[in-house]
């Protein structure tokens, strides 16, 4: 039986103050844009590890080198987060604006990549910028989501995620479907993806009617989400989570490309299999967000990290399996690696107050996000060379671990029945 949520309860409206009525058909309608809007915007993410082969001959670059063109983005990324946080930016600009004016900024930096880089030098820097812009977009399209929904936010902030993984793969879609062509078209078409966001989020979007008036400058508020009990620990389960997700989809790419080789197949069929692995998790995303506010928040995202930490042993023990072995393992992992993923935010969402709710996803996604780098280049560093998927499979396994130690905790505190309705 569910539990009634306390007084006090963070996802309640002010005492004396109506529920908001939200009609069906424009909540819908701004969800599927918000959705479209984040799948379009987050192509430039990866659009230089899709290459990276091309990249690797064209500038001579061993492969360490090669993903720091990624790191580059991890790292622009954390830091434009912080400073976000640090301002309240999430919480005192319009989101869809910040969200629009920064895609247009992950636009032009990458066709500046793609134009401007002759070097792994002015690669990593353009890289830096675009990841800069990224963090205007991601943590502002979540309160937006937040701002359309109470009851269904997992599912509406698993949509926001959904998008955020196919939209972060769709390079690897582009590079298959095209597979002889120039890296810098590549580029480029996820540049025009990104430009086309940005027209969407200026022209289509404005917040819902759950949103909060624009709350005051509190830098200190910035590291709020690391001193309440409950927050921090789905942030922790967040950094499990986190050191796994990149890691997978930074390097399965090239493990895939590899297995593909090895087994005769070409470039176009490496593309496709990388952009299944890390699409399919936008199944995950969806599906983890309707079971979550119907069975709880700690119960499903522990059951999605336990899976995806037992995908990624069984991957580490068939690193030289063939590929009808690997395939369904793989898919398996890319659709539970990320099912987590939203509710991590949609507990930090409805454990913060609420005015303040931008600020406390961005924190929480900018310390994150400083794990993927480490991540990264921990991987890079078992891989250079002659490289072992199989301890570096291993490796990821350890994320899992803590982030389900961290849910079933934030299960059992008292706050935990704010979420979901109740639902834990």
């Amino acid at each position: 039986m569910r539990a009634a949520a306390p007084a006090g309860n963070q996802g309640a409206p002010p005492a004396g103050r109506r529920e908001p009525r939200v009609g069906r058909g424009r909540q819908r309608r701004s969800v599927g844009l918000l959705t479209l809007a984040v799948l379009l915007a987050l192509s430039p993410w990866f659009s230089a590890a899709a290459v990276a082969p091309q990249l690797e001959r064209a500038w001579g670059l061993t492969t360490s080198q090669a993903a720091w063109l990624t790191l580059a983005v991890q790292l622009g990324f954390a830091a434009g987060t912080l400073l976000s946080g640090v301002l309240n930016l999430p919480d005192r600009v319009d989101p869809a604006r910040l969200a629009g004016v920064s895609a247009a900024g992950a636009a032009l930096t990458t066709a500046l990549f793609a134009l401007l880089a002759d070097g792994p030098g002015s690669g990593a820097l353009l890289r830096v910028l675009s990841g800069v812009c990224l963090a205007g977009v991601y943590p502002p399209a979540l309160k937006l989501a937040a701002t359309w929904t109470r009851r269904g936010r997992g599912l509406a902030l698993g949509l926001v995620v959904g998008a955020l993984t196919v939209g972060s793969a769709s390079p690897h879609l582009l590079r298959a479907l095209v597979p002889e062509a120039p890296w810098r078209f590549v580029v480029l078409a996820s540049a025009a993806l990104a430009a086309a966001a940005a027209l969407l989020l200026l022209a289509g979007l404005r917040q819902g009617p759950f949103r909060q008036p624009p709350a005051r400058f509190d830098p200190r508020f910035a590291l709020d989400v690391l001193r309440r009990p409950g927050t921090r620990l789905a942030v922790l389960g967040y950094l499990g989570h986190q050191w796994e997700l990149y890691g997978m989809w930074a390097w399965t790419p090239l493990f895939t490309a590899q297995a593909v080789q090895r087994a005769g197949g070409g470039a176009a069929l490496a593309g496709g299999l990388a952009f299944g692995v890390i699409a399919v998790g936008g199944v995950g995303a969806v599906a983890a967000g309707v079971a979550a506010d119907r069975l709880g928040r700690c119960r499903v995202a522990s059951g999605a990290l336990a899976l995806s930490g037992a995908a990624a042993l069984t991957a580490a023990a068939l690193v030289d399996a063939p590929l009808w072995a690997l395939v369904p393992v793989l898919m398996v992992w890319g659709l539970s690696v990320v099912a987590d993923s939203a509710q991590f935010s949609a507990a930090v969402s409805e454990l913060c107050p609420p005015r303040y709710v931008g600020t406390a996803l961005t924190m929480q996604v900018s310390v994150g996000f400083l794990v993927t780098a480490l991540s990264i280049q921990t991987l890079g560093l078992l891989l250079d060379g002659a490289p072992n998927w199989a301890l570096a499979f291993a490796a990821l396994a350890a994320g899992p671990l803590v982030g389900v130690a961290a849910m079933l905790g934030l299960r059992r505190r008292p706050e935990s029945i704010r979420m979901a309705g109740g639902r834990r």
